[in-house]
């Protein structure tokens, strides 16, 4: 039983939250930039405590969990005013479930450790309905012996947890994540495009080829919602574009190519152009309907 904070009652935290204070942590103080969702949370659950600010949040917990937007928001609650790193105690360990940069993974592992504390980056994923059910995969950079005492307690959301490698490396496989998932996501729409202008039985299709090499998560779970031209089941367009511009711009320095992805980003640009923004993922099809729409 340890005393938790969490920072960020988003879509992904405020649940993620939920199940830190069911399944580990004596009590729990919670954050989020409007106090009245902080406010909500507490009378949601039964128990914690909302604070005004992320240094009331973290002061004197064992462990500091973070869930926001980007590196910036990143550095506002942690290095800025009133941040985290002003009050946490040494010893503590922060865990950060942000998908961020590497380098920001980097440079607040080195103010944590100046300061005596433990930092590991954990960006997450399993989107919206894995935060709900508790069943995130986290991908962690840090220190081993920092990881061994973070890892039960970040088990709460989670059904894997594995420690990737250095500080950073937990964001480096949230980018490889996120690649495979647009490439995935594009040849998903493109197939089902094809056996809709084949005049095949879409439902058949997906139920046959499921079962063999064609397999994929986005298969399962996304083919049906895609056919039904339904994108409000997962992650959005605005944040899937947020995390490629990050794949894209870390590959741009470590010098891999990424063709398919950059092509991949353009068409959720697209889709964004369309309405889109708060679709989900999936939501790549509608730019294959809506080009057919024109020429027809």
């Amino acid at each position: 039983m340890a005393k938790v904070a969490f920072i960020g009652l988003g879509v992904m935290g405020y649940p993620m939250a939920g199940h830190l204070l069911k399944k580990g942590a004596h009590e729990l103080t919670v954050y989020n930039r409007t106090f009245a969702k902080a406010e909500k949370w507490v009378a949601e659950y039964g128990s914690g405590r909302a604070a005004k600010t992320p240094a009331e949040a973290a002061d004197g917990q064992d462990f500091v969990f973070c869930c926001v937007g980007n590196d910036d928001d990143l550095r506002a609650v942690t290095l800025g005013e009133n941040g985290a790193f002003s009050v946490v105690k040494p010893g503590a360990v922060f865990i950060d479930n942000t998908t961020a940069s590497a380098d920001v993974a980097r440079e607040l592992y080195a103010a944590a450790k100046e300061k005596g504390f433990g930092f590991i980056d954990a960006p997450v994923s399993g989107g919206q309905a894995g935060a709900e059910n508790g069943v995130l995969t986290v991908m962690c950079g840090g220190e081993e012996a920092v990881f061994q005492r973070a890892e039960p307690v970040i088990s709460a959301y989670a059904r894997m947890v594995n420690l990737i490698g250095a500080p950073g490396a937990g964001q480096l496989t949230k980018m490889v994540n996120q690649i495979a998932i647009a490439g995935l996501v594009q040849g998903l729409s493109e197939a089902i495009h094809f056996a809709q202008k084949a005049d095949l039985d879409v439902t058949k299709v997906m139920d046959t080829i499921s079962k063999g090499a064609a397999q994929s998560w986005q298969m399962e779970n996304r083919w049906e919602s895609m056919k039904n031209g339904k994108f409000d089941y997962g992650f959005a367009v605005d944040w899937m574009r947020k995390d490629l511009s990050i794949c894209l711009g870390e590959a741009r320095r470590n010098g891999a190519s990424l063709p398919v992805t950059a092509v991949v980003d353009q068409f959720y640009s697209e889709v964004q152009k369309m309405g889109g923004s708060r679709w989900d993922t999936s939501s790549l099809i509608a730019r294959l309907n809506a080009a057919d729409r024109k020429l027809g």
